[in-house]
């Protein structure tokens, strides 16, 4: 199930990338580079990025965030390359936190995929509740017209005892 669901995953952050490529980051992600990836990721980071997002992005590439040390991102050029190939649709990821990368250069949400995961088993679980109570609802509706037939039923039979008494 979860391979299934890194899947949607995948694909979902694909169908971003298609509507966000003609977006605020057209430049970076019209046709993308490894070098526009990286430099647009130096930009987003910039930007007051979220705990999960600097927690991918240290796992990523093997280095913490730091305002200070653009020089040395600079040398991890060649890590955006994955990402560059899956965009461009050549390859599929395999590594999971270059797929959260993918996802943070999109903003797709929820993201990174622990979260999507997540999200994903919880809407699972409603569908199955909701049809439990469509169950239990039709259920009570079918009990009560078998009810009322047959107290119908009586009814007319006491209606047509009267009925042939008199006729």
């Amino acid at each position: 199930m979860q391979n299934n669901t890194l899947e949607k995953y995948k694909k979902a952050i694909r169908n971003k990338y298609e509507t966000e490529k003609g977006g605020q980051y057209f430049d970076y992600l019209y046709k993308p580079s490894r070098g526009k990836l990286r430099d647009l990721c130096w930009l987003i980071f910039e930007n007051n990025p979220t705990k999960d997002d600097l927690n991918v992005f240290s796992n990523f590439l093997s280095l913490d965030f730091d305002h200070t040390k653009k020089n040395k991102f600079k040398e991890k050029k060649d890590k955006f390359r994955p990402i560059e190939t899956f965009f461009k649709g050549e390859t599929d990821l395999s590594n999971i936190d270059a797929i959260n990368m993918a996802a943070i250069m999109v903003d797709f949400e929820p993201r990174p995929f622990k979260k999507f995961y997540e999200t994903s088993k919880k809407e699972e679980a409603k569908p199955a509740k909701k049809l439990e109570k469509v169950k239990a609802v039709l259920e009570k509706k079918n009990a009560l017209k078998k009810e009322k037939p047959e107290k119908k039923s009586k009814k007319r039979s006491f209606f047509r005892d009267i009925k042939s008494m008199f006729f």
